[in-house]
């Protein structure tokens, strides 16, 4: 595996892959990896004649009271699990790299992003689009691999491209999760013993929703309210927003539709907030 530290040398190597007709997988990551990331390595593995990993904690992402300065980082770590997966390329660019003095362009995807969690952190997906095209165009992929617990995200992505025409195929990989249901998640790291037991709330919530529409519930108000109740049996957890929405176009919606809907939560466990949700 070889390490590219800098933009320009990253695109010098994906030019020279391109030229010689070589497919390009491309896993985008902020670092702290776990098996959920693991996962959509394997898939690019599967599928491409090259693996391109890239570790970057994006400050444009991150709101200035949220985590970035403790955010969890490991390179050591994360470049030893990368090579047991056979990863190609590891792209771990510095901040100055990528955002050089002077930098003022933007990306922004407008109606995708205001509902959820536009609402809670309404800065993080002009940070997350403006990133991940400078990736694209940098990693040049075929495919890129994103996982389906940040659900919005992948949306937020997949329209961008479509929007853009970016010659780019998105891949949503499902979400991988402990023996007890708790999404994997790097920020799972900032739960003591009794948060991480708490945590499985909002699993259970999800399970509780599948459960109603399996048996023929489809009023939104309805499930979010059993989801809620689920969710006040864990004396940690402060719900941040419960939402059902298309998942389409991410409009709330007053019922259930087939195959079309989104059901997702956020909810603090002491001072981490979490996110997870169900696609039906």
């Amino acid at each position: 595996m070889v390490v590219v530290d800098t933009p320009q040398r990253m695109q010098e190597i994906a030019n020279k892959l391109k030229r010689e007709g070589k497919s390009i997988g491309f896993v985008p990551t902020m670092g702290y990896l776990h098996e959920g990331h693991l996962s959509l390595v394997r898939e690019a593995r599967k599928h491409n004649d090259t693996v391109v990993v890239s570790i970057f904690v994006n400050p444009l992402q991150f709101a200035p009271n949220e985590d970035l300065d403790r955010y969890p980082r490991d390179f050591k770590r994360d470049e030893q699990l990368l090579e047991n997966e056979q990863v190609d390329y590891l792209f771990y660019p510095t901040v100055e790299n990528m955002y050089p003095q002077g930098f003022q362009s933007f990306v922004e995807v407008e109606k995708l992003t205001k509902p959820l969690e536009g609402r809670s952190r309404p800065t993080h997906f002009r940070g997350v689009t403006t990133v991940v095209l400078k990736l694209f165009n940098i990693v040049k992929p075929d495919k890129a691999y994103f996982g389906k617990k940040d659900a919005q995200q992948l949306l937020v992505i997949k329209r961008m491209v479509e929007d853009l025409n970016l010659d780019i195929d998105v891949v949503g990989m499902p979400i991988v999760r402990e023996e007890d249901g708790l999404a994997l998640s790097s920020r799972n790291k900032y739960l003591n013993e009794e948060e991480r037991k708490q945590a499985v709330c909002l699993y259970k919530a999800l399970l509780r929703a599948k459960e109603l529409i399996e048996t023929g519930v489809e009023e939104s108000k309805k499930i979010i309210e059993e989801m809620e109740k689920a969710i006040k049996q864990y004396e940690l957890a402060k719900i941040d927003y419960i939402s059902i929405n298309r998942l389409s176009d991410l409009e709330e919606l007053q019922k259930i539709e087939k195959n079309n809907t989104l059901v997702s939560l956020a909810v603090f466990i002491g001072n981490t907030r979490l996110i997870d949700n169900m696609w039906f």
